[in-house]
């Protein structure tokens, strides 16, 4: 039975893992396949694209995926058309947050945030509601064993502006506009690109104390990564797990 209780363990982390590739891979493909349609097929042309592609690498999604997420996005196959769409509101606990979608039909996505805004005490804002107390940067992240010294000189003559270590290497920040020469500089210098992103960043945040309302919080956090419209997520709150 013991042998039998392993092998059922070891199916459902399988069956967890198989699923948050799945996830991946179809964000990524929802990604491609805008930055195809508004841009044009040819990374070279399509600083988006490019950096789509890059991510899906990186995540090791396959070649035949991404090649026809970027047919799908150029019309060359049919296929879902995908708009872009970020939400904005207050989460629990008056937490400011914005939720970036890639979604084929707008309405759906609209009523699914609002009611899991509601479900968890908060409410979905309209445009600029919070937007304003956050800036667009540009993150790379990469995987290095590299001093934070080295990293921030060869980030801040790449035009970066800042450089925060982290567990298993670092992350660059950068303006919007200087993302793809910071990434083409950092591949340049042999650092291994995990992910490149324009991110917002709040420029004030709210420190959550009662473990009650930072709960809730990160039930509301995992409910809209549930959501297969969702892309990302920003806030501004500063949480106990963050210490």
């Amino acid at each position: 039975m013991a042998g039998h209780s392993k092998w059922a363990n070891i199916k459902r982390r399988k069956a967890v893992v198989d699923a948050k590739r799945g996830k991946l891979f179809t964000r990524s493909s929802k990604e491609i396949i805008v930055a195809a349609r508004i841009g044009g097929g040819d990374p070279d042309g399509n600083s988006r694209l490019r950096m789509a592609i890059e991510n899906a690498k990186a995540i090791s999604m396959p070649a035949d995926n991404i090649k026809r997420a970027i047919l799908r996005g150029t019309g060359e196959l049919e296929g879902l058309t995908y708009e872009d769409v970020t939400y904005e509101g207050y989460g629990p606990g008056g937490v400011a947050v914005i939720v970036v979608c890639t979604t084929d039909h707008r309405n759906r996505t609209t009523q699914q945030l609002r009611a899991s805004f509601a479900k968890y005490g908060g409410a979905l804002g309209e445009t600029n509601s919070v937007n304003w107390n956050f800036t667009r940067k540009g993150e790379i992240r990469i995987e290095t064993d590299r001093s934070e010294e080295e990293l921030l000189e060869i980030s801040l003559e790449a035009g970066a502006d800042d450089v925060v270590m982290i567990d298993d290497g670092a992350v660059i920040i950068c303006a919007v506009d200087m993302l793809g020469t910071c990434a083409n500089t950092v591949v340049a210098s042999s650092l291994s690109v995990r992910e490149q992103h324009i991110v917002f960043e709040p420029n004030t945040t709210i420190e959550i104390d009662d473990p009650e309302i930072e709960n809730k919080l990160l039930k509301f956090l995992d409910a809209l990564d549930d959501n297969d419209d969702v892309q990302s997520v920003f806030h501004n709150a500063e949480l106990r797990d963050d210490e």
